[in-house]
């Protein structure tokens, strides 16, 4: 019986080969279904070749789930079998994950930790116990236990270190460190998991290294998060270059294998006809021999001889080895994002750090490049044109759930770069797609509404549509939970409101930076703070405290310039600190801090800003009286007005202008939404990447010039300070 068994086992391994999933599960049931008994080792290991099969190229997680179960079963009458059973606990979990089962995958999983501690401390103990902590401590994510997921990884490395496996450590490190990433409870304890990241990867030999290209991926991607949440813009730029790097080279490989693939297939064609002279068949077959081994020394070495049982991909997407990123050996299923999604996500990294820094011209080409990605992997997930949440397979809902983000995440950095550059016309189709995406996948994306609501508000302010701006920007704080995301959304919306102008929209405005400006300091970073001494500075400089302004923005300035490098904010910064100087008749200053806030307005194309500092230099030169400067200056300055004039008047005539900066929230139908929720919380903590809010402060447009900003009547409404 045992040679059917095998007889049936080698023919399913054909069909699968040839992509003949059925008939493949087919052979395979034959032998669960048999009138004749088997051996239970047999039926279990069928079976588990069953849920492998469906698992990888099916959304039949059921099906799978009921055989792993009646293997589960059967295993308990078998006293030994250690390995069979650690695949099925493994597997099992699996399948509940992926119907959002959390509370018995949690039992699976204890279960089988107290079959691995009991079981001695051999390698491949070690191995499952490894593996059952990494699902548990994902598990636990889902549930929002950190501390509990984190003592679960921590439990895991401790068995890499006693098994000495500095790769397998390295895995647990970096999870370490994303939980903490998400959880940020202690800005100490995120910094000594950096470290200690660090200093595992150092211990892995070099050429080791250049094999672990998951663990690079990951741990480098989780550095450059680490840094832009704390702004350190200076040292995240080495990341951001070496993941660039590693992606380039991993596509030229990726090229290479692929045309040594083609030549060969070529040869064997060759080789396979009967009329091939002896002297060229045997020429031939040296290349072969030749192609095969370069081949061979391209491509990683894997555990592919342990396919049978490998533990399935999340997902159900199905991939070949090169399309996927492993971060940890069999038997751990330690892919974190597919390699495509990785790629998206490095093309996203360089924008975020771009952009700020006026490389508009390269965030262009990889905004395009990332959102192309996502797209083509949407597709194989199902996702067309008309698609909507309500029409996932649940199992396909996680994996959705990354590429939806990823493509919000290179909408609003479209927005930003498109408004930045008075592109407005553009910025509204991408507003209006990223809206349009949340309509239809509305719990999937749910994080991204307050995003929405401030990018509304980010338009409206730029096409000069102030209280229309400052709404949007309090109802997108409404929106989060994030306490950094409602600060600056508070502090957009002030900046809406000194522009309008009037004394009751200045009292809202210090009413909304007052709060923010008070707990400043216990912002991670300084984006808030930066943000926050801006609109300050500005709302004081209109109350005519020209000295106390002056010394808040010059430390705005200072900070911005030191930790965020955002080029657009140190150009309002240096406009504002022009205006206050001349303002104070320090003309000299003046004129110096104008010339190079308005370099940095033409690097950046940002049209309105250029505008307001052109403005102030008019009132430079007549104040000085340099009569000849001032006639240039204006005629420059008219020439930008009617440019801006015109790009204006495309926005406010296109379709989506006033869908945009209508006073109404976004209203959408939620569908099934606990399942999904509990499914896009997991499970490798992907979804949530922890990517800082990326969208510079908004230029206050058109800003009135510094004899206007002096001119102001401030004594109706006094000089209420914060």
């Amino acid at each position: 019986m045992e040679a059917l068994a095998e007889g049936l086992w080698g023919l399913a391994d054909f069909h699968e080969e040839k992509g003949e999933i059925h008939k493949a599960v087919k052979c395979l049931e034959a032998i669960c279904q048999s009138h004749v008994s088997f051996f239970p080792v047999v039926e279990v290991k069928t079976r588990l070749r069953i849920a492998t099969l469906l698992l990888k190229h099916s959304h039949n997680v059921t099906h799978a789930k009921s055989h792993l179960e009646r293997s589960q079963l059967l295993l308990h009458s078998i006293p030994s079998c250690f390995d069979l059973k650690c695949r099925a606990y493994s597997l099992l979990s699996q399948c509940y994950h992926l119907v959002g089962a959390i509370p018995p995958q949690k039992q699976i999983l204890n279960k089988a930790l107290q079959l691995s501690t009991s079981s001695g401390n051999e390698l491949s103990v070690k191995l499952w116990s490894c593996n059952f902590n990494s699902q548990l401590a994902n598990a636990l994510i889902i549930e929002g236990d950190y501390q509990s997921s984190i003592a679960a990884l921590e439990s895991g490395y401790i068995c890499a270190a006693q098994i000495s496996y500095p790769e397998l450590q390295m895995f647990f490190a970096t999870s370490i460190l994303h939980v903490h990433l998400m959880q940020w409870d202690d800005e100490n304890l995120v910094e000594q998991a950096v470290n200690r990241c660090d200093q595992v990867w150092e211990s892995i030999e070099h050429n080791k290294r250049q094999q672990c290209l998951g663990l690079l991926f990951y741990n480098e991607l989780l550095h450059v998060f680490y840094r832009f949440r704390v702004c350190d813009y200076k040292n995240v730029s080495q990341h951001v270059d070496k993941l660039d790097a590693a992606v380039k080279a991993d596509m030229q490989q990726t090229r290479e294998i692929q045309e040594l693939t083609n030549e060969i297939n070529t040869l064997n064609q060759s080789l396979s006809r009967s009329d091939l002279h002896y002297r060229d068949r045997s020429a031939l077959a040296e290349k072969q021999a030749q192609l095969q081994e370069r081949l061979k020394s391209k491509t990683r070495l894997s555990s592919s001889g342990q396919h049978y049982l490998e533990p399935a991909y999340f997902g159900n997407v199905k991939r070949t080895l090169e399309d996927k990123l492993e971060l940890a050996p069999s038997p751990i299923d330690g892919e974190w994002l597919p390699k495509s999604a990785v790629y998206a996500l490095v093309d996203l990294m360089v924008v975020i750090f771009g952009r700020p820094k006026g490389h508009s011209k390269e965030c262009g080409k990889r905004i395009q490049s990332g959102m192309h990605i996502i797209q083509e992997e949407l597709v194989k997930l199902g996702i067309t044109d008309g698609v909507k949440e309500v029409d996932l397979q649940h199992s396909a809902i996680w994996m959705a759930g990354v590429y939806l983000m990823l493509l919000m995440q290179f909408f609003e950095n479209k927005v930003a770069v498109e408004l930045t550059r008075s592109e407005f016309v553009e910025a509204q189709e991408a507003l209006v797609q990223m809206k349009n995406w949340y309509m239809r996948f509305p719990t999937i994306l749910q994080a991204c509404e307050s995003i929405i609501q401030m990018l509304r508000g980010q338009y409206a302010h730029y096409v000069g549509c102030y209280s229309e701006a400052a709404f949007h920007y309090l109802e997108g704080a409404k929106l989060t939970e994030s306490k950094s995301m409602q600060a600056m959304c508070q502090i957009y919306a002030a900046v809406s409101y000194i522009c309008i102008g009037d004394a009751e929209s200045s009292s809202q405005a210090l009413d909304l930076i007052g709060p923010v400006y008070r707990m400043m300091e216990s912002f991670v970073g300084v984006r808030e703070k930066t943000g926050v001494l801006f609109a300050y500075g500005l709302l004081l400089m209109k109350q005519h405290d020209l000295q106390e302004a002056r010394n808040r923005l010059a430390k705005g300035l200072q900070l911005t310039h030191n930790h965020l490098g955002n080029l657009q904010l140190v150009s309002q910064y240096l406009t504002i600190l022009g205006s206050l100087a001349l303002a104070l008749h320090d003309t000299v200053q003046s004129r110096e801090i104008l010339r190079s806030s308005l370099t940095l307005a033409k690097k950046l194309y940002d049209i309105p800003t250029q505008i307001w500092v052109l403005s102030v230099l008019t009132a430079l030169y007549q104040e000085l009286g340099e009569r000849g400067n001032e006639m240039e200056n204006v005629e420059y300055q008219r020439k930008k007005e009617d440019e801006m004039q015109r790009r204006l008047a495309d926005a406010h005539s296109s379709i989506h202008h006033i869908e945009l900066i209508d006073k109404v929230k976004l209203e959408v139908q939620q569908f099934h939404e606990i399942d999904i929720k509990r499914t896009i919380a997991g499970p490798s903590m992907g979804v949530n990447l922890d990517i800082p809010e990326s969208i510079g402060l908004s230029t206050p447009l058109p800003a009135p010039s510094s004899s206007k900003l002096v001119d102001l009547d401030s004594r109706r409404r006094g000089k209420r300070k914060i």
